[in-house]
């Protein structure tokens, strides 16, 4: 019975991964092998978010290669020399192996002895899909996205989950839209697509409304850094219009468009939509590897009726298609299904172009071992929730 036990224990610890920061170039061949990381792993994201210290970071294997790596972003508690540690939308690792603590055992070491109170994760897995027809036909009053059997449950999210719950980790934002990034997302499948294919895919209005638009004589062009404060004015009035406010300036856009394109040219885009000489919509898209994603969307509140966002997102959906990306991320929608809430209308609008509602695994979060730490991260929580 006592060579049962020790024997497995010893193969663990000999399968252990280590975890080591990695230099800039270390860090960009790795995820130029793992086309699907996320743009928030990537090293220009430190630099957009420049009042967060950063640190990249590999879990190596015994024989020294990097099978996994994150960016991290460390932000201090005010008073203190501890760090509120966050990796979104990462780190960039083999989720679906079922021994997980290889790679949350050395990540929580490395991360403790960097000084963090409490580390925040956003693992890559999606958790649920429902296509376009399935949301659609569950719309009613009072009702949620959770409320309608998903189409598609993936099995390595769904384990994943119970795993980390195991654990003691904490989904952020409990079971609702989510916390810093969005638990529900929108995207439309590319891979083994056709642009016939993806026309086929949009309903009947958006098809009609991108007609009406190019009858129109609506033009859709890239955009230059030049042309942000007009994007920025766009955001504001879309923001009233719609009841919500990102609080970003038009500094924070003028950064991350530099930040990104310096990383590599024409990863942000800038597109406008251009009617009579006024620019009336603009969006921004992001790529990385083979994903693409819409990320802010603005327009003007008059001459709605020529739809410039249908034109600009057929538009971006194309380029998308041109670059070889797997699918175009439209990022978050609410999870309501409830026709009188006012934020279905985004979902609605979405759902036209026959993509899926995804719910992603969310991110996670624990506090490290001690009653220390734990008091230091319900602080840093009420701190939050003050600004």
């Amino acid at each position: 019975m006592c060579a049962l036990l020790v024997t497995p224990a010893r193969q663990d610890q000999d399968q252990e991964l280590q975890v080591r920061a990695l230099s800039v170039s270390a860090y960009q061949s790795f995820l130029s092998r793992t086309p699907s990381a996320s743009f928030l792993q990537y090293p220009s994201w430190a630099r957009v978010k420049d009042l967060w210290r950063s640190e990249m970071i590999g879990w190596h294997g015994p024989g020294g290669e990097i099978e996994g790596a994150g960016l991290v972003l460390y932000r201090q508690l005010p008073g203190t020399r501890k760090y509120f540690a966050y990796l979104p939308e990462g780190p960039v690792a083999d989720w679906s192996d079922p021994r997980i603590d290889r790679w949350l055992g050395p990540l929580m070491r490395h991360l403790r002895h960097a000084g963090a109170f409490a580390v925040r994760i956003g693992p890559s897995p999606a958790y649920r899909r429902w296509d376009a027809a399935t949301a659609k036909a569950g719309a009613g009053t009072g009702r949620q996205i959770s409320d309608v059997l998903a189409t598609e449950v993936d099995p390595v999210g769904a384990a994943l989950a119970d795993r980390l719950r195991t654990r003691g980790w904490k989904r952020c934002g409990g079971e609702d839209d989510g916390d810093a990034q969005p638990r529900h997302v929108f995207r439309v499948p590319l891979a083994g697509r056709s642009l016939d294919d993806l026309w086929s895919g949009l309903n009947q209005e958006w098809r009609r409304n991108v007609r009406k638009a190019g009858k129109a004589g609506v033009e859709t062009v890239l955009g230059t850094c030049d042309d942000l404060p007009e994007f920025y004015r766009l955001l504001r009035i879309t923001e009233e219009r719609d009841g919500f406010r990102l609080g970003r300036s038009l500094a924070y856009y003028e950064q991350q468009y530099r930040v990104l394109n310096e990383e590599q040219p024409g990863r942000m885009r800038l597109y406008l939509a251009i009617h009579r000489g006024e620019i009336l919509a603009a969006h921004t898209m992001i790529s990385t590897g083979s994903r693409v994603w819409y990320q802010t969307g603005a327009s003007a509140d008059h001459r709605r009726e020529v739809r410039p966002s249908n034109a600009l997102q057929w538009r971006m959906m194309r380029d998308a298609h041109a670059l070889g990306a797997d699918e175009y991320d439209m990022r978050g929608v609410p999870s309501t299904l409830d026709p009188d809430e006012r934020s279905f209308g985004l979902l609605r609008w979405k759902l036209g172009t026959g993509g899926q509602v995804v719910e992603t695994l969310g991110e996670w979060e624990i506090p490290m071992d001690g009653v220390a730490n734990t008091a230091l991260y319900k602080a840093f929580q009420a701190y939050l929730a003050r600004r």
